[in-house]
């Protein structure tokens, strides 16, 4: 027998003493992921966005309330993926540009090395169908990182991070399997990735009995904010209070559907007051935020398309659904964020250029939680997740919370749980551990020991109700999430021993895991700064 890691052998001791599904056929998995939607951002988490289908998975489903990511576009993929820390397998900071690679090796090279394995090699090893549409964004110039390469036995969206919508362009095509291919008039990436994981999912249920993975990576509603003219007119005109209000609607329906309890101290709102804006500003505002919402509203149609064929296949009551997004809502764009009704009616083509959401809407995207994408506080590292199974959940647990802590590395030694599977002996552990005793409804915790983070030197450690929490180059922030979940009331000085020791322990995991945190690894000005030797190269010669 292989030697697995303790992890995957406590997975699976786990899966079987939680799940008596020895005579169960073995689930079909799908990982939804959609692309920098905020914490409150569908209707199950407090939104006014329409979103039904995704409500409906958690209606009959279990929604997570403490489900980290790691802040970050790629750095959350090559997580989630492979089951390590993004620096363990080469994406410490970003992946390497479109325009060029980086050019060396490490754990900031912008590509997954080839110390790892990811989730579709494992289940495939396991006689899994291994599906994927949509973003990739871990690893574009070296062909042995593309899907294919790393266990997909079919694949069509994209290699790089943003695409248009309508018509990609720019570096940043659409591919099938390993080959470029063109768009019609018809693209929408949204509907698009779907109709491709539809038309995967019925060529496997005809070729054979075995089960499928499905990784279905959304580009939506990271920007361009390319909304559909109709979904953005469903919404046009309902934001034009503001921020305030948003936030103070979503909180209260937070509260009413029991997210969260009464005493919750929501985190201010940073952006300027609405009525200081002229409104000119605040008719675009009105149009950003619309076009954002027209966004989530079409990944919740394309959710009902996925899940009614499913239905229609006899796979959805053993098919375990698993939702949720890579990292807090964008505040990239500005603090007002870019755009204009008439950007969304005739948004840019063939270039990432367009509606941008901004600051300020971001921070109302992640009520009640602090900062947004990029950092490690609540509203940037913690996500709405999903997970709905009508065959594994039992009924009395359906509709209710999980308020355990959990992580994206945990993907790797659930899928291995639920499907069977062994992890290889010949590579470096994985770092996650399973969540199914949390889908039968244990309360018990799956983390016992610390989980940590860092992207762009933002960086913090959970350790049981502990939160370590830092922004680059500032003080580290104590908070004891049980009694303080927006981190408003900073311990760091109240508790210095306890401060001491988590930053003891964040370091030594930094340390082994060679974290660039005295002076922070930023690709974009490794870049610049490696262009402007080469120009002043090029004219000494």
């Amino acid at each position: 027998m292989k030697l697995l890691s303790n992890v995957c052998i406590c997975a699976t001791i786990l899966f079987s003493c939680t799940f008596a599904l020895a005579e169960a056929p073995r689930p079909n998995i799908i990982i939804i992921l959609v692309d920098d939607m905020g914490f409150s951002d569908i209707g199950c988490y407090g939104s006014e966005i329409e979103t039904p289908n995704i409500d409906r998975l958690a209606e009959q489903g279990l929604r997570f309330t403490q489900f980290y990511n790691y802040g970050r576009c790629c750095p959350t993929r090559a997580a989630l993926i492979t089951g390590r820390h993004p620096h363990q397998v080469g994406i410490g900071h970003m992946t390497e540009p479109p325009e060029r690679p980086l050019g060396f090796e490490g754990p900031y090279q912008g590509f997954l090395n080839d110390n790892c394995t990811t989730i579709a090699q494992v289940l495939k090893d396991a006689d899994y169908h291994t599906l994927m549409t949509g973003k990739w964004h871990l690893g574009l110039h070296r062909q042995e990182c593309w899907p294919m390469q790393r266990g997909f036995d079919k694949f069509y969206g994209c290699l790089s991070g943003a695409v248009n919508y309508f018509e990609p362009g720019g570096g940043r095509g659409i591919m099938f399997g390993n080959e470029p291919v063109e768009t019609d008039k018809d693209f929408y990436a949204t509907d698009t990735f779907t109709d491709y994981a539809c038309e995967f999912i019925s060529e496997t249920t005809k070729t054979d009995d075995k089960p499928f993975f499905l990784y279905l990576a959304y580009n939506a509603p990271h920007w361009p904010l390319n909304a559909k003219w109709e979904d953005f007119q469903k919404y046009k005109g309902k934001y034009t209070e503001g921020w305030e209000p948003l936030m103070k609607a979503r909180l209260a329906k937070q509260k009413a559907i029991g997210l969260f309890d009464e005493e919750i101290v929501p985190a201010p709102h940073v952006g300027p007051k609405w009525d200081s804006l002229k409104p000119e500003q605040q008719d675009d505002l009105d149009s950003i935020m619309a076009a954002y919402a027209g966004c989530v509203d079409s990944i919740d149609q394309n959710i009902g398309k996925l899940t009614n064929h499913l239905d229609s296949l006899g796979k959805l009551d053993n098919t375990i659904i698993f939702f949720l997004s890579d990292n807090g809502a964008c505040q990239e764009g500005g603090r007002l964020g870019k755009g204009s009704t008439e950007m969304v009616r005739n948004p840019p083509l063939q270039t990432t250029d367009g509606v941008r959401l901004g600051l300020a809407w971001a921070n109302a995207c992640n009520t009640p939680f602090r900062l947004y994408k990029h950092f490690i506080h609540e509203g940037g590292a913690c996500t709405p997740m999903i997970a709905h199974w009508p065959k594994g959940i039992p009924q009395s647990k359906r509709g209710s919370f999980v308020r355990n802590v959990a992580y994206l590395p945990d993907f790797m030694a659930t899928c291995i749980d639920l499907a069977g599977a062994e992890y290889p002996a010949s590579l470096p552990p994985c770092e996650g551990v399973s969540i199914t005793p949390l889908l039968s409804g244990s309360t018990k915790p799956v983390h016992t020991e610390p989980i940590f983070w860092e992207h762009e030197g933002n960086a913090g450690v959970r350790s049981g109700d502990w939160k370590l929490v830092r922004e680059y180059k500032k003080p580290w922030e104590l908070y004891n999430i049980s009694k303080d979940r927006t981190e408003m009331n900073n311990l760091a000085t109240s508790n210095k021993q306890q401060k001491t020791d988590l930053v003891k322990l964040w370091e030594t995991w930094a340390t082994r895991n060679e974290v660039r945190y005295t002076e922070r690894f930023n690709m974009y000005q490794y870049l610049k700064s490696t262009q402007q030797k080469e120009s002043r190269k090029k004219d000494n010669n």
